[in-house]
């Protein structure tokens, strides 16, 4: 299949099969997209926790409204931003580009400088709000990757955060979660979804083209 036939393919998937488990492989390569998508000035300003523990995953249930997925999956993604930008946190990643690159630009130093003055000033909720943006990307991009792999998954905003961040203990972290995506196979007998047809807006409905 080509990668719009796997997107034809995939839907959120409302009933799993607990049975069955994503191999180690297909988890490890939705994961590497997502550290390889794009961020804001490449801060990558989130992380991905994979959940494979059943109690723990139990507990996720009881303040996500009870929604099966988080249970039967195979693992449970909890995308979760940085509680705020700080000077170390900003440092850290310039650092690492210096590192990696192996060499400093007066443009980098500037741009460095741009953000360590502008970012850490703000709100630490504006900041946040910036981190999980930049968190749905990455999201959206573990959504095409499930599907070129055709593993099943359900994004999920339907969560308690404050209930999800204290199971997780993500304060201690400076994160707070955001989305939560299942991966695991639909139970098809019993997925009331699975052969409904996708419904999505035309292409000329959708796309403006402006020439």
């Amino acid at each position: 299949m080509t990668l719009i036939d796997k997107l034809q393919w995939r839907y959120a998937t409302k009933k799993m099969d607990s049975t069955k488990a994503v191999s180690q492989e297909k988890v490890d390569q939705i994961l590497e997209a997502v550290r390889l998508t794009a961020s804001s000035s490449g801060l990558q300003p989130y992380k991905v926790l994979v959940i494979t523990n059943k109690d723990i995953r139990q507990q996720i249930k009881a303040v996500a409204n009870d929604q099966s997925q988080v249970t039967d999956c195979s693992h449970l993604l909890v995308f979760a931003a940085w509680d705020n930008y700080t000077a170390e946190r900003i440092n850290t990643a310039f650092d690492m580009t210096e590192t990696i690159r192996n060499f400093k630009s007066e443009s980098g130093t500037a741009y460095r400088q741009m953000l360590l003055n502008t970012y850490p000033a703000r709100d630490a909720e504006v900041n946040f709000n910036h981190a999980a943006k930049q968190a749905y990307i990455g999201l959206g991009t573990a959504l095409i990757a499930a599907a070129y792999e055709e593993v099943d998954c359900t994004p999920m905003e339907g969560f308690n955060p404050a209930a999800v961040d204290e199971i997780l203990n993500l304060q201690t972290k400076g994160l707070r979660s955001v989305v939560m995506l299942p991966l695991g196979y639909r139970k098809a007998d019993e997925d009331w979804l699975l052969n409904l047809k996708k419904v999505r807006r035309s292409k000329e409905q959708f796309i403006s083209w402006i020439k």
